[in-house]
């Protein structure tokens, strides 16, 4: 008879992101109930004490859901920021990945943080924090991430035959859109293309994606007439990975590339700046959505949304979209297992 192989756990770390928000509530309530559905994941919840709490459970839950602490530098009042508790995220942010590249995480899942407080700390922490992308790039070592969002959109939207996937990358992430045009070069946009087609066929398991990218210029610069970066940058970047042999096609304007139809067959829109890939995506998924790292050497997820410290601590806050990053990078996890094996 053939011996049944038991795979060791997933073990997932939530960086609980900033206290006086809805992060240490949302994924305390998302953990919970993601650990119901899972009962062969583990996760590890990163914060302090005072904000991490966790409602009646049973036992057989808690000794799959660990609090390690990380200690507040001053006490929390719901709904109001303190800088000086912005070395508190980053130290949580920094548990999690340093966990995860030596191996004791499968991946990691952030909680909104909020970006002000840390620049208003000082340059102490950090001259200037961008947001939680750019932050994992530089702690892990690596020039070029992406930021991808990712949903799936139900069967009837949009007249849907079947539910689709949707996911929008973007080649530059948390730039002043006077900045943009000068960040991109052929080389950059042709390693975006090569990082998503990378990560979507190892992590996301897609042996050939379908990619489509976006023009910079409105109508994709009309033939020069609105810009040529599509011309002398996008398009020789395009041809390059298809050259590769990456099934990539574009630029196409950014008012049109989010095609329904294309919903049915495309893999990923790539759009080149934040707004052009965010904006329609979170109008056809907001709160649902997740976030996601490509081009790390480890597994990042996130929530969609921000600190929403309106609401922080009155116990109305939605747990749906941390819900979902738990679920993605646990299958991401999985995922990365099989390709490893």
């Amino acid at each position: 008879m053939p011996m049944i192989q038991h795979l060791a756990p997933v073990n997932l770390v939530i960086s609980s992101g900033e206290p006086a928000g809805i992060g240490p509530e949302v994924s305390s309530a998302a953990a919970l109930t993601f650990l119901r559905e899972q009962p062969d994941a583990r996760i590890t919840l990163l914060g302090d004490a005072s904000v991490c709490k966790l409602p009646e459970v049973s036992d057989a839950i808690l000794t799959r859901l660990m609090i390690e602490p990380i200690q507040l530098s001053v006490p929390v009042i719901a709904g109001q920021l303190n800088p000086a508790n912005a070395q508190y995220v980053l130290n949580m942010l920094n548990a999690g990945i340093d966990g995860c590249l030596d191996g004791r995480f499968d991946a990691l899942v952030t909680a909104p943080l909020q970006k002000s407080v840390i620049n208003d700390a000082g340059v102490a922490i950090a001259t200037l924090f961008t947001g939680h992308t750019e932050y994992l790039a530089q702690r892990c070592g690596v020039d070029h991430v992406v930021m991808m969002l990712c949903a799936i959109l139900p069967t009837g939207f949009l007249s849907l035959q079947k539910d689709a996937h949707l996911r929008v990358a973007l080649a530059t992430t948390h730039l002043p859109l006077k900045d943009v045009p000068a960040t991109l070069n052929q080389a950059y946009i042709l390693e975006t293309i090569q990082i998503v087609n990378q990560d979507l066929r190892n992590r996301f398991g897609i042996a050939k994606p379908i990619i489509r990218v976006a023009g910079l210029n409105p109508h994709a610069g009309e033939s020069g007439y609105l810009g040529r970066e599509e011309i002398e940058l996008i398009t020789p970047a395009i041809e390059l990975a298809k050259g590769l042999g990456i099934n990539v096609s574009g630029p196409y304007p950014g008012d049109t590339m989010f095609d329904a139809k294309a919903l049915e067959h495309v893999d990923v829109f790539i759009a080149m700046y934040h707004d052009q890939g965010l904006a329609p995506f979170k109008f056809a998924t907001f709160g649902g959505g997740v976030n996601v790292t490509l081009g790390l050497p480890i597994i990042r997820t996130s929530v969609d949304h921000g600190t929403a410290l309106d609401i922080a601590g009155k116990g109305v806050a939605d747990s749906g979209s941390m819900l979902e990053a738990i679920r993605l990078a646990y299958q991401l996890a999985l995922n990365a297992r099989k390709t490893h094996q």
